[in-house]
């Protein structure tokens, strides 16, 4: 039964070309910066939820039920994505019925990390809304102005370990994590690497390469890359800036122009990717892969690999049943020398909110996070199949057992490429330009640095 009050909100093409006049920090939506599914153009958005499940309750679980409070008149509206349409329908039919609050969900067509920032040059917030919680992302929207600090809410100290600093910029909660932060790393069909010999998972990226030398020796195609989408090719360069990313020898002087795109570093990730592609370790028709193929192709064993985030996974529990992916998938992290997971939250797992100025809607989105992550928690995360990042609160027992290895590799885990940084790079269209064979690696990592030269300037970075 829908509970929620229905109505659609047309968002037209000509104010969304209007607003894209205005600029923003990602030229992506479907894209490592922002949606982790391939992109989706639609221009329509709908509010509303199809969720009507009752909150459940936990020892861990926070409030409870009789302490949510009563919203009769407050409206509150919500911004997603279209990767995220549909990931808090529940929660809000649940508090809608248990509240008596409205809130109003509007899905922003792809690319999201774009038309948000130029929804708000035009004036237009909601009250919270799905967002990247990374620095070059909330950059855009100037959170220091228009996002509401979370340090102090209830559900801050609930967080497992693993997530715990997930979220913070400058020292300030302005986000609030709400599913698992997706993690980089390789997804491979158990009957191929059994096939291959391969009994034991590889630790660093060069016994990655062995192991794919020897999956080919086997007549199996080791890895399977979508060059026609292009936002996956990131992957493989990402997971081998682990070490230096743990250890603070990268990021830190990049960011303060102290440093290049263009150090050994970079070149040589960039580099080892491209041998991967010349020595045949990939599908022959890489530069027309596709994201849906490539979870395809990893389930059914045409491929034995895909580095890659849980995304993917996403994609292959859409059509198989926890039992069928364990029994046919794995994963490990994997990193230059080790095995450091690296992980890249998107705006699937993290919710933002609005200083709007008006103290009513403030609070009732705030209520929300608190019952969403409070007395809601189990039932959401019972709907949305997810991993538990609370403490106390079991995950649910229709989460595959791949989920839970994700999930846990967090607890080992660097930030990816596309959360430390403190401008925004869009290196997947000049790995996409390398496999179509218009830029050698050097050529890569040169449009890399203009890029995030021009965008740190662009933002006032100190030092740019």
């Amino acid at each position: 039964m829908n509970i929620t009050r229905v109505q659609v909100v047309a968002v037209t093409t000509a104010s969304l070309l209007a607003l894209t006049a205005c600029g923003g920090t990602s030229s992506t939506g479907a894209s490592p910066a922002g949606n982790t599914s391939p992109a989706s153009t639609g221009a329509t958005a709908t509010s509303g939820s199809t969720g009507s499940a009752a909150p459940a309750t936990s020892s861990a679980g926070g409030a409870s039920a009789t302490s949510v409070p009563k919203l009769p008149g407050v409206h509150l509206t919500m911004w997603t994505a279209q990767a995220s349409a549909t990931e808090a329908d529940q929660v809000i039919g649940a508090f809608e019925k248990a509240t008596g609050a409205t809130v109003e969900k509007v899905v922003i067509p792809d690319p999201y990390e774009t038309n948000v920032p130029t929804k708000f040059a035009s004036g237009a917030k909601p009250d919270l809304m799905f967002y990247q919680p990374s620095q070059n992302t909330l950059a855009a929207l100037q959170y220091k102005k228009n996002l509401l600090p979370l340090d102090n809410e209830p559900w801050v100290s609930r967080y497992a370990a693993s997530v715990k600093q997930q979220g913070i910029i400058d020292g300030t909660r302005y986000a609030a994590i709400v599913t698992s932060p997706s993690v980089i790393g390789v997804y491979y069909n158990k009957a191929d690497f059994a096939k291959a010999g391969i009994t034991t998972m590889p630790v660093g990226y060069d016994e990655l390469i062995a192991d794919a030398k020897k999956l080919k020796a086997a007549g199996i195609t080791p890895f399977y890359e979508a060059g026609a989408d292009k936002w996956p090719l990131a992957w493989q360069v990402a997971v081998q800036l682990a070490e230096p990313t743990k250890d603070g020898s990268l990021w830190p002087a990049l960011n303060a122009n102290k440093d290049k795109w263009t150090n050994p570093v970079f070149t040589d990730a960039i580099t080892k990717y491209q041998s991967v592609i010349q020595q045949g370790l990939v599908n022959s028709d890489y530069k027309t892969g596709t994201f849906v193929n490539q979870g395809t192709a990893v389930y059914d064993g045409t491929a034995a690999m895909a580095v890659q985030l849980d995304a993917l996974l996403s994609e292959i529990q859409a059509k198989h049943t926890p039992a069928e992916i364990d029994k046919n998938l794995g994963f490990f992290p994997i990193s230059a020398k080790g095995s450091i997971a690296t992980n890249n939250p998107d705006q699937t797992n993290a919710v933002v909110l609005l200083n709007t100025g008006n103290k009513q809607r403030q609070d009732g989105a705030k209520a929300l996070l608190n019952f969403w992550l409070g007395a809601d928690y189990p039932a959401f995360i019972a709907a949305a199949k997810t991993t538990s990042i609370e403490t106390g609160v079991d995950s649910p027992a229709a989460v595959p057992q791949i989920a839970r290895t994700i999930s846990a590799s967090l607890a080992n885990s660097v930030p990816s490429l596309y959360i430390e940084p403190v401008a925004h790079v869009d290196l997947y269209l000049y790995l996409a330009d390398m496999l179509y064979g218009k830029k050698t690696p050097q050529q890569v990592a040169k449009a890399s640095q203009d890029e995030f030269t021009q965008e740190a300037t662009a933002q006032g970075v100190p030092g740019f």
